[in-house]
């Protein structure tokens, strides 16, 4: 169902700085290095608010729990960029074993390629959400087709194998341009990002990746590890197989319930 886009303060600001440039310089054609100069900072104010993942400068931007969720101690278990029948089979069997259900957000080929470890997700209840459908390292640089085409990919294979369409998008490494909002917006689909994450991607010490996501851990937060594309351990296997029984024990520690995201407005 389409949502209202309406463009945040910061792009209005954006905006209202482009139109009075031009007005100033068709006024005084003298002004326009001046001009220049502060269109060339807004564009980089542009790029890094797309860069830093849990901005909300180019629009919403889910990055922890709604309140309700939280005073019932409740934190989001996500995982990003699979299937891989490396790493997924066995994460489903943690949280199977533990009784938990997370959110996982996946990429569309992938997903094609492994179409079984989809339905288990969807099977045993798991969010099966969308990370745009080939994971492009210049997600961030595509236009508006380009990014309406990422995200409809994703959704169409990913509703196919799951029964159910996503709610929910993240960016590539959650990063991201101002072309994005308008798109999730005509498919009443929300932006996620996190609270905080493992690293799980880049660094293969499972005790390392578990002290991230745990220190200073609160209710409603959400957590991110890898099922796709993680390191390894020592032993060559996914550390996020070793890190994650690590983050459930832990939690359970501090009182704090792993659930999936919670179903979109």
């Amino acid at each position: 169902m389409p949502r209202a886009w309406h463009p945040s303060p910061f792009l209005r600001a954006s905006a209202a700085l482009h139109l009075a440039g031009t007005a100033g310089i068709a006024l005084q054609p003298g002004l326009w290095p001046w001009v220049a100069g502060a269109l060339v900072a807004d564009h980089a104010l542009l790029a890094a608010a797309g860069l830093w993942p849990r901005s909300r400068l180019l629009g919403p931007n889910l990055r922890r729990l709604p309140p309700e969720r939280a005073a019932r101690g409740e934190v989001a278990l996500t995982f990003d960029d699979g299937p891989d029948p490396d790493a997924t089979p066995g994460v489903l069997e943690i949280l199977s074993r533990a009784g938990c259900r997370a959110s996982f957000f996946c990429v569309g080929r992938r997903a094609q390629r492994h179409p079984g470890l989809v339905a288990d997700m969807a099977a045993a209840g798991h969010g099966v959400e969308n990370h745009t459908h080939r994971h492009l390292k210049r997600f961030s640089l595509l236009g508006p087709r380009g990014v309406a085409r990422e995200v409809d990919g994703a959704q169409a294979a990913l509703t196919a194998l799951a029964g159910r369409p996503p709610s929910y998008v993240r960016a590539p490494a959650g990063l991201r341009n101002l072309c994005l909002e308008p798109v999730l917006a005509r498919r009443g689909l929300r932006l996620a990002s996190w609270t905080r994450r493992g690293f799980d991607s880049l660094h293969g010490d499972a005790m390392a990746v578990a002290g991230r996501l745990l220190r200073r851990a609160a209710a409603g937060d959400i957590l991110v590890l890898h099922d796709g594309g993680g390191a390894r351990d020592g032993r060559g296997r996914p550390v996020v197989l070793e890190a994650l029984p690590r983050v459930l024990d832990g939690l359970s520690r501090a009182g704090l319930r792993p659930v999936p995201l919670p179903p979109a407005d």
